[in-house]
């Protein structure tokens, strides 16, 4: 692929509004497509804010009322703000388009990053993001005196209830605690967009910020995992500036020697 240049729009102190990020992706989207300018990965950190994909349910939203921005994405409900690592790479792909592989080449790059911090991450199948697995259900310490043992007479109800709201039942369950429970927790998560071939939005990567702003909402329509940082599993704290030229370099690796295959579509058999 072509070289992928990079923009930063603003980082701390002047971290970027939502809406205004959303309005220069679409003004570098356009001149993407035109070939005014080449790829272009735009890199930020937000003002707090919730967004929603297009999947998203209106049970996963706030509670409170909380405002949320409705966007043009794929993926349902989450969290942008204040030590959370954003980029939006604006990409031409190939015909025909093959969306599923350009998530997992962005997968890939965080996946790498996190590595060179020391932290082992892996795909989830099913659910896309970067994710920390968590220790086998039977390791797992018990949550507000219940047993997570499925032979036991009592469980943890989020295993026989889809709709289980974990707002409406305390912090054992927050997604934010989800480290403390030993459970699967997403460290990154990706949401895209392709129009006229060409990508918008892009991932998120939780660096250091505040995992608490995600309790109030269902972290991605997922109701039996949670949220983490880097620094948290770390176990000290890591700033934006130090994995920023790392995203970086990870991303150009990854996203300029892709090999851009078009899937293999098998032919169907029978008439």
């Amino acid at each position: 692929m072509a070289e992928l240049g990079f923009v930063h729009l603003g980082f701390g102190p002047e971290s970027v509004e939502y809406t205004e990020a959303w309005e220069e992706q679409r003004r570098v989207h356009a001149a993407r497509f035109a070939d005014e300018i080449g790829d272009t990965c735009l890199l930020l950190e937000h003002e707090p804010v919730y967004t929603a994909g297009r999947r998203t349910d209106p049970s996963e939203r706030p509670l409170d009322g909380t405002p949320v921005i409705d966007v043009d994405r794929g993926g349902k409900i989450t969290w942008h703000g204040p030590g959370q690592l954003v980029g939006y790479p604006i990409m031409k792909l190939p015909r025909p388009v093959d969306v599923v592989a350009h998530v997992r080449r962005l997968e890939e790059a965080l996946i790498r990053t996190a590595a060179e911090f020391g932290l082992e991450t892996t795909r989830i199948e099913g659910r896309s993001g970067v994710w920390v697995l968590g220790d086998p259900i039977e390791d797992r310490p018990a949550i507000g005196g219940l047993t997570l043992d499925f032979t036991a007479p009592v469980q943890d109800p989020r295993t026989g209830d889809d709709e289980f709201d974990a707002r409406l039942h305390g912090p054992e369950y927050a997604p934010s605690n989800a480290g403390q429970r030993r459970e699967d927790r997403k460290l990154a998560a990706i949401g895209i967009r392709v129009a006229k071939g060409v990508t918008m939005h892009g991932f998120s990567f939780n660096v250091n910020p505040d995992a608490t702003w995600f309790d109030r909402i269902i972290p991605c329509g997922i109701r039996d995992a949670g949220v983490t940082s880097l620094s948290y599993e770390l176990g000290r704290e890591v700033t934006i500036a130090e994995v920023l030229p790392v995203v970086e370099r990870h991303l150009k690796d990854v996203l300029e020697h892709a090999e851009l295959k078009p899937r293999e579509i098998e032919p169907a058999v029978g008439g």
